[in-house]
Protein backbone atom coordinates (compact mmCIF):
# COMPACT_ATOMS: atom_id res chain seq x y z
CA UNK A 1 0.00 0.00 0.00
CA UNK A 2 3.01 2.46 -0.04
CA UNK A 3 2.54 4.98 -2.68
CA UNK A 4 5.75 7.02 -3.70
CA UNK A 5 6.03 10.62 -2.99
CA UNK A 6 8.66 12.61 -5.52
CA UNK A 7 11.13 14.68 -2.40
CA UNK A 8 10.19 18.79 -2.78
CA UNK A 9 12.46 20.71 -4.35
CA UNK A 10 15.43 21.78 -2.31
CA UNK A 11 15.10 25.93 -1.13
CA UNK A 12 18.35 26.41 -3.26
CA UNK A 13 17.28 24.84 -6.31
CA UNK A 14 13.92 26.69 -6.11
CA UNK A 15 15.71 30.62 -5.60
CA UNK A 16 18.40 29.68 -8.43
CA UNK A 17 16.01 28.29 -10.72
CA UNK A 18 14.44 31.74 -10.58
CA UNK A 19 17.19 34.00 -10.98
CA UNK A 20 19.37 35.13 -14.35
CA UNK A 21 22.78 33.48 -14.63
CA UNK A 22 24.01 36.89 -13.34
CA UNK A 23 22.20 37.14 -10.02
CA UNK A 24 22.55 33.45 -10.13
CA UNK A 25 26.59 33.81 -9.57
CA UNK A 26 26.23 36.95 -7.05
CA UNK A 27 23.76 34.88 -5.04
CA UNK A 28 25.89 31.52 -5.11
CA UNK A 29 29.08 33.22 -3.78
CA UNK A 30 27.42 35.02 -0.81
CA UNK A 31 25.55 32.18 -0.02
CA UNK A 32 28.58 29.95 -0.02
CA UNK A 33 30.61 32.15 1.97
CA UNK A 34 28.00 32.31 5.30
CA UNK A 35 29.34 31.05 8.83
CA UNK A 36 33.08 31.08 7.41
CA UNK A 37 35.42 30.46 10.27
CA UNK A 38 39.23 30.34 9.00
CA UNK A 39 42.59 29.62 10.56
CA UNK A 40 43.52 32.43 8.92
CA UNK A 41 43.78 35.79 10.66
CA UNK A 42 45.53 39.31 10.81
CA UNK A 43 49.25 37.42 11.34
CA UNK A 44 49.61 36.21 8.36
CA UNK A 45 49.27 39.35 6.89
CA UNK A 46 51.86 40.61 9.30
CA UNK A 47 54.54 37.70 8.80
CA UNK A 48 53.97 38.14 4.72
CA UNK A 49 55.12 41.94 5.54
CA UNK A 50 57.62 41.17 8.19
CA UNK A 51 59.11 38.87 5.12
CA UNK A 52 58.89 41.23 2.29
CA UNK A 53 60.69 43.65 4.38
CA UNK A 54 63.49 41.29 5.58
CA UNK A 55 63.93 40.35 2.10
CA UNK A 56 64.69 44.26 1.11
CA UNK A 57 66.39 44.64 3.84
CA UNK A 58 68.75 41.91 3.77
CA UNK A 59 68.28 42.00 -0.28
CA UNK A 60 67.40 38.60 0.16
CA UNK A 61 65.23 37.53 -2.83
CA UNK A 62 63.92 33.96 -1.40
CA UNK A 63 62.38 36.35 0.95
CA UNK A 64 60.24 38.07 -1.04
CA UNK A 65 59.22 35.16 -3.17
CA UNK A 66 57.96 33.50 -0.10
CA UNK A 67 56.25 36.40 0.99
CA UNK A 68 55.03 36.52 -2.63
CA UNK A 69 53.94 32.71 -2.48
CA UNK A 70 52.17 33.41 0.72
CA UNK A 71 49.94 35.74 -0.60
CA UNK A 72 49.14 33.59 -3.40
CA UNK A 73 47.98 30.92 -1.12
CA UNK A 74 45.98 33.05 0.93
CA UNK A 75 44.41 34.50 -2.11
CA UNK A 76 43.79 30.75 -3.92
CA UNK A 77 42.16 29.50 -0.57
CA UNK A 78 40.34 32.32 -0.05
CA UNK A 79 38.54 32.45 -3.58
CA UNK A 80 38.27 28.38 -3.64
CA UNK A 81 36.00 28.47 -0.10
CA UNK A 82 34.33 31.52 -1.38
CA UNK A 83 33.00 28.42 -3.96
CA UNK A 84 33.60 25.50 -2.07
CA UNK A 85 29.29 25.11 -1.09
CA UNK A 86 28.63 27.20 -4.37
CA UNK A 87 26.01 24.93 -6.79
CA UNK A 88 26.45 22.29 -3.69
CA UNK A 89 22.94 19.79 -3.66
CA UNK A 90 22.24 17.87 -0.54
CA UNK A 91 19.39 14.96 -1.59
CA UNK A 92 17.64 12.62 0.20
CA UNK A 93 15.07 10.57 -1.33
CA UNK A 94 13.18 6.89 0.29
CA UNK A 95 12.40 4.19 -2.24
CA UNK A 96 8.89 4.59 -0.59
CA UNK A 97 7.70 7.64 1.45
CA UNK A 98 4.74 5.53 2.85
CA UNK A 99 5.71 1.89 4.80
CA UNK A 100 4.05 0.19 7.28
CA UNK A 101 5.38 -0.79 10.82
CA UNK A 102 7.92 -3.47 10.35
CA UNK A 103 8.83 -2.85 6.57
CA UNK A 104 12.20 -1.86 5.47
CA UNK A 105 12.36 0.68 3.07
CA UNK A 106 15.83 2.17 1.44
CA UNK A 107 17.44 5.84 2.33
CA UNK A 108 19.62 7.45 -0.64
CA UNK A 109 21.83 10.16 0.49
CA UNK A 110 23.24 12.42 -2.31
CA UNK A 111 25.93 15.05 -2.69
CA UNK A 112 26.69 16.32 -5.85
CA UNK A 113 29.06 19.22 -6.98
CA UNK A 114 27.63 20.99 -9.81
CA UNK A 115 30.61 23.44 -10.53
CA UNK A 116 33.97 22.99 -12.20
CA UNK A 117 35.60 23.64 -8.45
CA UNK A 118 36.20 19.88 -6.73
CA UNK A 119 35.57 19.84 -2.96
CA UNK A 120 38.65 19.17 -1.24
CA UNK A 121 36.50 17.48 1.94
CA UNK A 122 33.12 18.18 2.51
CA UNK A 123 30.99 17.40 6.12
CA UNK A 124 27.36 16.57 6.52
CA UNK A 125 25.61 16.65 10.25
CA UNK A 126 22.54 15.64 9.19
CA UNK A 127 19.33 14.68 11.73
CA UNK A 128 17.66 11.84 12.02
CA UNK A 129 14.80 10.70 14.19
CA UNK A 130 16.41 8.11 17.04
CA UNK A 131 12.93 5.82 16.44
CA UNK A 132 13.88 5.11 12.88
CA UNK A 133 16.57 2.47 12.31
CA UNK A 134 19.15 3.25 10.01
CA UNK A 135 21.77 0.10 9.39
CA UNK A 136 24.96 0.53 8.59
CA UNK A 137 25.32 4.19 9.13
CA UNK A 138 27.57 6.50 11.48
CA UNK A 139 25.00 7.67 14.23
CA UNK A 140 25.99 9.86 17.05
CA UNK A 141 24.01 12.20 19.65
CA UNK A 142 23.24 15.31 18.72
CA UNK A 143 22.06 18.51 20.02
CA UNK A 144 18.59 17.71 19.99
CA UNK A 145 16.09 15.55 21.74
CA UNK A 146 14.96 12.61 20.00
CA UNK A 147 16.95 13.10 16.97
CA UNK A 148 20.63 11.31 16.14
CA UNK A 149 23.32 12.98 13.92
CA UNK A 150 24.09 11.02 10.29
CA UNK A 151 27.42 12.20 9.46
CA UNK A 152 29.35 12.18 6.17
CA UNK A 153 33.04 13.07 5.34
CA UNK A 154 33.92 12.68 1.56
CA UNK A 155 35.60 14.87 -0.90
CA UNK A 156 34.28 15.39 -4.41
CA UNK A 157 35.64 16.24 -7.99
CA UNK A 158 33.79 18.53 -10.31
CA UNK A 159 30.30 17.26 -11.62
CA UNK A 160 30.44 14.81 -9.46
CA UNK A 161 27.59 13.13 -7.26
CA UNK A 162 28.67 11.01 -4.23
CA UNK A 163 25.43 8.65 -2.59
CA UNK A 164 25.33 6.28 0.37
CA UNK A 165 22.40 3.89 0.90
CA UNK A 166 20.95 2.92 3.88
CA UNK A 167 17.92 0.31 4.63
CA UNK A 168 15.61 2.21 7.21
CA UNK A 169 13.84 -0.49 9.24
CA UNK A 170 10.20 1.00 10.08
CA UNK A 171 9.71 -0.50 13.54
CA UNK A 172 7.30 2.12 15.12
CA UNK A 173 4.24 3.74 13.70
CA UNK A 174 4.58 7.68 13.45
CA UNK A 175 5.17 10.85 10.97
CA UNK A 176 9.36 11.30 10.47
CA UNK A 177 11.09 14.14 9.27
CA UNK A 178 14.64 14.29 8.08
CA UNK A 179 16.74 17.54 8.49
CA UNK A 180 17.88 19.57 8.32
CA UNK A 181 21.13 19.43 7.61
CA UNK A 182 24.26 21.34 8.15
CA UNK A 183 26.75 21.39 5.38
CA UNK A 184 30.51 22.62 5.58
CA UNK A 185 33.91 22.61 3.41
CA UNK A 186 36.50 24.85 2.78
CA UNK A 187 40.22 25.15 0.67
CA UNK A 188 42.48 22.41 0.06
CA UNK A 189 45.16 23.80 2.29
CA UNK A 190 42.55 24.21 5.57
CA UNK A 191 43.17 28.18 5.82
CA UNK A 192 39.05 28.62 5.21
CA UNK A 193 36.02 26.71 6.02
CA UNK A 194 32.31 27.82 5.92
CA UNK A 195 29.17 26.39 6.55
CA UNK A 196 25.64 26.53 5.70
CA UNK A 197 22.43 24.78 6.88
CA UNK A 198 19.54 23.66 4.32
CA UNK A 199 16.00 23.70 6.12
CA UNK A 200 14.43 21.08 3.72
CA UNK A 201 12.59 18.40 5.24
CA UNK A 202 12.20 14.79 4.05
CA UNK A 203 8.85 12.82 5.67
CA UNK A 204 8.43 9.50 5.93
CA UNK A 205 4.46 8.20 7.23
CA UNK A 206 4.97 4.39 9.01
CA UNK A 207 1.61 3.56 9.20
CA UNK A 208 0.80 0.97 12.31
CA UNK A 209 0.86 -2.35 11.48
CA UNK A 210 -2.42 -4.54 10.03
CA UNK A 211 -3.66 -7.86 11.66
CA UNK A 212 -6.47 -9.90 9.96
CA UNK A 213 -9.05 -10.00 11.94
CA UNK A 214 -9.37 -13.49 12.72
CA UNK A 215 -5.73 -13.79 13.83
CA UNK A 216 -6.59 -10.95 16.62
CA UNK A 217 -9.12 -13.33 17.89
CA UNK A 218 -12.31 -11.78 16.13
CA UNK A 219 -14.63 -14.62 15.27
CA UNK A 220 -17.06 -15.27 11.87
CA UNK A 221 -16.65 -13.19 8.47
CA UNK A 222 -19.40 -9.86 10.04
CA UNK A 223 -17.62 -9.52 13.73
CA UNK A 224 -19.55 -6.12 13.86
CA UNK A 225 -23.03 -7.72 12.75
CA UNK A 226 -24.89 -7.38 9.21
CA UNK A 227 -22.99 -5.81 6.18
CA UNK A 228 -26.00 -4.50 4.39
CA UNK A 229 -27.73 -1.60 6.16
CA UNK A 230 -31.39 -2.23 7.69
CA UNK A 231 -32.94 0.33 5.36
CA UNK A 232 -32.94 -0.19 1.54
CA UNK A 233 -35.20 2.73 0.44
CA UNK A 234 -33.70 3.92 -2.94
CA UNK A 235 -30.91 2.32 -5.27
CA UNK A 236 -28.41 3.61 -6.97
CA UNK A 237 -28.82 2.85 -10.83
CA UNK A 238 -25.19 3.63 -11.61
CA UNK A 239 -23.40 0.26 -9.45
CA UNK A 240 -24.81 -2.57 -10.88
CA UNK A 241 -24.11 -5.52 -8.14
CA UNK A 242 -25.36 -8.41 -9.95
CA UNK A 243 -28.30 -9.69 -12.28
CA UNK A 244 -31.51 -11.99 -11.33
CA UNK A 245 -34.18 -13.24 -13.29
CA UNK A 246 -36.96 -11.33 -14.54
CA UNK A 247 -40.63 -10.61 -12.96
CA UNK A 248 -43.56 -8.95 -14.53
CA UNK A 249 -43.52 -5.89 -12.01
CA UNK A 250 -39.68 -5.06 -12.80
CA UNK A 251 -39.37 -2.32 -15.20
CA UNK A 252 -38.03 -2.05 -18.44
CA UNK A 253 -35.05 -0.49 -18.09
CA UNK A 254 -33.22 -2.79 -15.72
CA UNK A 255 -33.26 -5.41 -18.90
CA UNK A 256 -29.91 -6.60 -18.38
CA UNK A 257 -29.69 -7.31 -22.33
CA UNK A 258 -26.08 -9.11 -22.45
CA UNK A 259 -26.86 -11.01 -19.48
CA UNK A 260 -30.38 -12.13 -21.32
CA UNK A 261 -28.58 -13.07 -24.23
CA UNK A 262 -26.28 -15.10 -22.06
CA UNK A 263 -29.09 -17.01 -20.30
CA UNK A 264 -31.68 -16.93 -23.38
CA UNK A 265 -34.19 -15.67 -20.70
CA UNK A 266 -35.10 -11.94 -19.33
CA UNK A 267 -32.78 -11.11 -16.83
CA UNK A 268 -32.88 -7.87 -14.79
CA UNK A 269 -30.03 -5.49 -13.11
CA UNK A 270 -29.71 -5.75 -9.10
CA UNK A 271 -28.59 -2.31 -8.25
CA UNK A 272 -26.71 -1.61 -5.11
CA UNK A 273 -28.55 0.67 -2.31
CA UNK A 274 -28.14 3.78 -2.23
CA UNK A 275 -28.32 4.36 1.99
CA UNK A 276 -24.77 2.53 2.09
CA UNK A 277 -23.37 0.89 5.47
CA UNK A 278 -21.52 3.10 7.67
CA UNK A 279 -19.24 1.84 10.54
CA UNK A 280 -17.15 4.62 12.57
CA UNK A 281 -14.00 3.15 14.69
CA UNK A 282 -13.83 4.95 18.53
CA UNK A 283 -10.57 4.67 19.74
CA UNK A 284 -10.03 5.61 23.21
CA UNK A 285 -6.26 6.53 23.38
CA UNK A 286 -6.36 6.58 27.18
CA UNK A 287 -4.63 3.69 28.65
CA UNK A 288 -5.21 4.56 32.52
CA UNK A 289 -8.53 5.37 34.01
CA UNK A 290 -6.67 8.97 35.80
CA UNK A 291 -4.99 10.69 33.15
CA UNK A 292 -2.03 11.94 35.45
CA UNK A 293 -1.15 8.38 35.02
CA UNK A 294 0.60 8.50 32.04
CA UNK A 295 0.81 6.22 28.89
CA UNK A 296 1.36 2.56 28.81
CA UNK A 297 2.81 3.06 25.12
CA UNK A 298 2.92 -0.95 24.54
CA UNK A 299 -0.62 -0.91 25.04
CA UNK A 300 -1.74 2.19 23.37
CA UNK A 301 0.13 0.70 20.19
CA UNK A 302 -1.89 -2.66 20.78
CA UNK A 303 -4.93 -0.20 20.40
CA UNK A 304 -3.24 1.08 17.09
CA UNK A 305 -3.10 -1.46 15.58
CA UNK A 306 -6.34 -3.38 16.52
CA UNK A 307 -8.52 0.27 15.35
CA UNK A 308 -6.56 0.34 12.04
CA UNK A 309 -7.03 -3.61 11.36
CA UNK A 310 -11.42 -2.93 12.01
CA UNK A 311 -10.61 0.10 9.41
CA UNK A 312 -9.05 -2.29 7.10
CA UNK A 313 -11.54 -4.88 7.33
CA UNK A 314 -14.36 -2.75 6.69
CA UNK A 315 -13.33 -0.66 3.65
CA UNK A 316 -12.35 -4.48 2.14
CA UNK A 317 -16.42 -5.07 3.35
CA UNK A 318 -17.84 -2.40 1.70
CA UNK A 319 -18.61 -0.02 4.74
CA UNK A 320 -18.23 3.81 4.49
CA UNK A 321 -16.03 3.72 7.01
CA UNK A 322 -14.80 6.40 9.69
CA UNK A 323 -11.93 7.18 12.86
CA UNK A 324 -13.06 9.16 15.69
CA UNK A 325 -10.71 9.17 19.07
CA UNK A 326 -9.66 11.14 22.05
CA UNK A 327 -6.14 11.38 21.03
CA UNK A 328 -4.69 14.58 18.81
CA UNK A 329 -1.63 14.75 16.58
CA UNK A 330 1.40 16.37 17.90
CA UNK A 331 1.00 20.21 18.70
CA UNK A 332 -2.58 19.87 18.36
CA UNK A 333 -5.34 19.83 21.38
CA UNK A 334 -8.31 18.47 18.61
CA UNK A 335 -9.83 15.36 18.83
CA UNK A 336 -9.09 13.40 16.01
CA UNK A 337 -11.88 12.65 13.42
CA UNK A 338 -12.23 10.99 10.18
CA UNK A 339 -15.98 11.18 9.17
CA UNK A 340 -17.02 8.04 7.49
CA UNK A 341 -16.72 7.54 3.94
CA UNK A 342 -15.93 5.90 1.04
CA UNK A 343 -13.58 7.42 -1.46
CA UNK A 344 -10.44 5.66 -3.00
CA UNK A 345 -7.88 7.44 0.13
CA UNK A 346 -10.22 6.55 2.67
CA UNK A 347 -8.27 4.42 4.28
CA UNK A 348 -5.46 6.48 3.93
CA UNK A 349 -6.60 9.01 5.90
CA UNK A 350 -7.59 7.06 8.15
CA UNK A 351 -4.25 5.18 8.83
CA UNK A 352 -2.32 8.84 8.70
CA UNK A 353 -4.32 9.50 11.50
CA UNK A 354 -3.23 6.55 13.27
CA UNK A 355 0.37 7.08 12.36
CA UNK A 356 0.38 10.43 13.69
CA UNK A 357 -2.15 10.34 16.88
CA UNK A 358 -0.76 10.25 20.63
CA UNK A 359 -1.80 9.47 23.78
CA UNK A 360 -2.63 12.68 25.03
CA UNK A 361 -6.21 12.36 25.50
CA UNK A 362 -8.25 15.79 24.45
CA UNK A 363 -11.71 14.59 25.49
CA UNK A 364 -13.41 12.34 28.01
CA UNK A 365 -14.06 9.63 25.75
CA UNK A 366 -17.64 8.36 27.43
CA UNK A 367 -19.25 11.80 27.06
CA UNK A 368 -17.41 12.16 23.28
CA UNK A 369 -19.35 9.09 22.35
CA UNK A 370 -22.71 9.97 22.54
CA UNK A 371 -21.84 13.75 21.02
CA UNK A 372 -20.41 12.30 18.08
CA UNK A 373 -23.11 9.55 17.54
CA UNK A 374 -25.54 12.41 16.42
CA UNK A 375 -23.16 13.08 13.86
CA UNK A 376 -23.68 9.36 12.34
CA UNK A 377 -25.83 8.47 10.13
CA UNK A 378 -28.90 6.50 12.10
CA UNK A 379 -27.89 2.95 10.45
CA UNK A 380 -24.50 3.31 11.15
CA UNK A 381 -22.04 0.46 13.47
CA UNK A 382 -20.51 2.16 16.51
CA UNK A 383 -17.65 0.05 17.15
CA UNK A 384 -15.61 1.23 20.22
CA UNK A 385 -12.07 0.13 21.23
CA UNK A 386 -10.65 0.87 24.54
CA UNK A 387 -8.23 -0.77 27.04
CA UNK A 388 -10.23 1.27 29.74
CA UNK A 389 -13.96 -0.17 30.02
CA UNK A 390 -15.63 1.57 33.37
CA UNK A 391 -19.05 1.89 34.76
CA UNK A 392 -18.85 5.79 32.58
CA UNK A 393 -18.24 3.33 29.39
CA UNK A 394 -20.43 0.72 29.89
CA UNK A 395 -23.64 3.36 31.05
CA UNK A 396 -22.55 5.38 27.39
CA UNK A 397 -22.70 2.05 25.14
CA UNK A 398 -25.79 1.43 27.00
CA UNK A 399 -27.71 4.70 26.11
CA UNK A 400 -26.78 4.22 23.02
CA UNK A 401 -28.18 1.26 22.65
CA UNK A 402 -31.45 2.19 23.81
CA UNK A 403 -31.27 4.90 21.56
CA UNK A 404 -31.36 2.53 19.04
CA UNK A 405 -28.02 2.32 18.04
CA UNK A 406 -25.60 -0.59 16.75
CA UNK A 407 -22.75 -0.79 19.02
CA UNK A 408 -19.81 -2.96 19.15
CA UNK A 409 -17.33 -3.39 21.75
CA UNK A 410 -13.38 -4.74 21.59
CA UNK A 411 -11.83 -4.22 25.13
CA UNK A 412 -8.43 -4.83 26.09
CA UNK A 413 -9.01 -4.67 29.53
CA UNK A 414 -7.44 -7.14 31.45
CA UNK A 415 -10.02 -6.54 34.61
CA UNK A 416 -12.83 -6.67 32.24
CA UNK A 417 -13.82 -10.37 32.12
CA UNK A 418 -15.58 -10.01 28.66
CA UNK A 419 -19.12 -10.24 30.11
CA UNK A 420 -22.35 -10.13 27.29
CA UNK A 421 -24.09 -7.06 27.63
CA UNK A 422 -27.65 -7.72 25.99
CA UNK A 423 -28.26 -5.70 22.46
CA UNK A 424 -24.31 -4.92 22.58
CA UNK A 425 -21.69 -7.40 20.66
CA UNK A 426 -18.77 -7.25 22.95
CA UNK A 427 -15.61 -8.83 21.94
CA UNK A 428 -12.59 -9.16 24.56
CA UNK A 429 -8.80 -9.18 22.92
CA UNK A 430 -5.39 -10.74 25.02
CA UNK A 431 -3.20 -7.59 23.95
CA UNK A 432 -0.28 -9.83 24.99
CA UNK A 433 -1.12 -11.74 21.63
CA UNK A 434 -0.87 -8.79 20.00
CA UNK A 435 2.22 -9.01 17.70
CA UNK A 436 3.51 -5.17 17.50
CA UNK A 437 7.25 -3.84 18.39
CA UNK A 438 6.90 -2.96 21.57
CA UNK A 439 8.01 0.70 22.09
CA UNK A 440 7.87 0.05 25.84
CA UNK A 441 6.28 -1.02 28.62
CA UNK A 442 5.17 2.29 30.37
CA UNK A 443 6.45 5.90 29.62
CA UNK A 444 4.82 9.23 31.36
CA UNK A 445 3.33 11.07 29.09
CA UNK A 446 6.27 13.71 27.87
CA UNK A 447 5.54 17.34 26.95
CA UNK A 448 7.95 17.76 24.24
CA UNK A 449 5.44 15.38 22.18
CA UNK A 450 2.25 17.15 22.52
Amino acid sequence: MSVPQPDAETPLQKVARSMGQSDRLAWVMKRAGEQRTAMFNESWIGLAVLLVVAGLLARQNSLSLLAALLFVIVGISWAWNRLALAEVEYERRFSESRAFAGETVELAISLTNRKFVPLAWVYMDDRVPNKLDVQNARLGASDQQMLDSLAHLTAARWFERVTWRYPVHCRHRGFYFLGPVRVRSGDIFGLFSSGITIATLTRLIVYPRLIPLPELGFPGKHPFGERRARQTLFEDPSRTVGVRDYHPDDPFRRIHWKATARHSQLQVRVLEPSVVPQLAVFLNVSTFEKHWHGTDTALLERMITVAGSIADHAVRQRFAVGLIANGSVPHSDQSLKVMPGRGPNQLLKILEALAAITGFSTANFSQMLLVESSRLAWGATMVVVSCVVNDALLGSLVRLRDAGRRVALVSLDSTFNGETIEGIIVHHLDPDLIDVEDPGVWAELEDSEQ
